[in-house]
């Protein structure tokens, strides 16, 4: 089941938003900044976006919270998934309600360059790389990621 996420859905969401970036960048990002995550740091900032009205989805199995999509009007800006629903088709779900509330000609989102997984299933979905691409440090300045956007035309 895919819906809105509430307030109350925080701390669900920063637990796979941790669990996901701990299996999907094992080996792309430090692995001492991976293992400092907090999922209850994680969970105050979805709170906020969420209390501020930023479009957040959630994907329950059995009412627990598997992944979660947030978004804005012509970006997707984060897709996460459990790693033991990867495969399942809940990805694609939250991919799906997320493109149908998207608006204008095309949408954009950025992925990490070295994420062979993400990248595949996004082009799976559509979407193409467009040959920009952008530097985030993050972790004070410790980390550095490269990142690729990828563009996908609209209904």
């Amino acid at each position: 089941m895919i819906r809105p996420a509430a307030v109350t859905d925080a701390g669900a969401i920063g637990e796979v938003h941790v669990r996901s970036w701990q299996a999907a960048y094992a080996g792309l990002i430090p692995a001492d900044f991976l293992a400092r995550l907090s999922a209850e740091a994680r969970a105050a900032s979805w709170a906020r976006r969420i209390g501020d009205g930023g479009p957040v989805l959630v994907a329950e199995e059995n009412g627990i919270v598997v992944g979660f999509a947030a978004y804005g009007p012509a970006q997707l800006f984060a897709l996460y998934v459990l790693p033991e629903h990867w495969g399942r088709g809940v990805g694609r779900a939250l991919h799906d309600r997320v493109v149908e509330d998207l608006s204008g000609d095309s949408a954009i989102l950025w992925v990490l360059a070295t994420n062979e997984r993400a990248k595949a299933f996004y082009v799976r979905q559509g979407w193409v790389a467009d040959g920009a691409s952008q530097t985030e440090t993050i972790d004070e300045g410790r980390v550095t990621l490269e990142e690729l956007r990828f563009r996908r035309p609209l209904p």
